[in-house]
């Protein structure tokens, strides 16, 4: 069975930051790209960043400079290091590996 589970969701206040988490099993999960998308309230689920399985990473224009992607792969976590938070990053955080999506966890920026 396969389970993405995301924790690290927080009220932040803007310019803060956040660790997000997305532990993975039931997959090879080394052999997976991982992603982080987010969901705000109201509007579609965007993509955020890319890791591949060789650790090369891509971010929407929006986020770049501010979030890390990376991974653990011996213990099958994958990390969003989110800084400089905005309000406009409020949203619910999601990863997937292009096939299964978990839970999500929340991130809300207010003063």
């Amino acid at each position: 069975q396969v389970q993405l589970v995301e924790s690290g969701g927080d009220l932040v206040q803007p310019g803060g930051s956040l660790r997000l988490s997305c532990a993975v099993s039931g997959i090879a999960f080394g052999l997976n790209a991982m992603a982080w998308f987010r969901q705000a309230p109201g509007k579609e689920r965007e993509w955020v960043a890319t890791i591949t399985s060789t650790r090369v990473t891509n971010y929407r224009d929006s986020v770049k400079g501010r979030f890390t992607i990376s991974r653990d792969n011996a213990k099958s976590i994958v990390y969003l290091q989110i800084n400089s938070l905005k309000p406009e990053d409020t949203a619910i955080y999601y990863c997937n590996n292009g096939n299964y999506w978990g839970n999500g966890t929340r991130v809300t920026v207010s003063s």
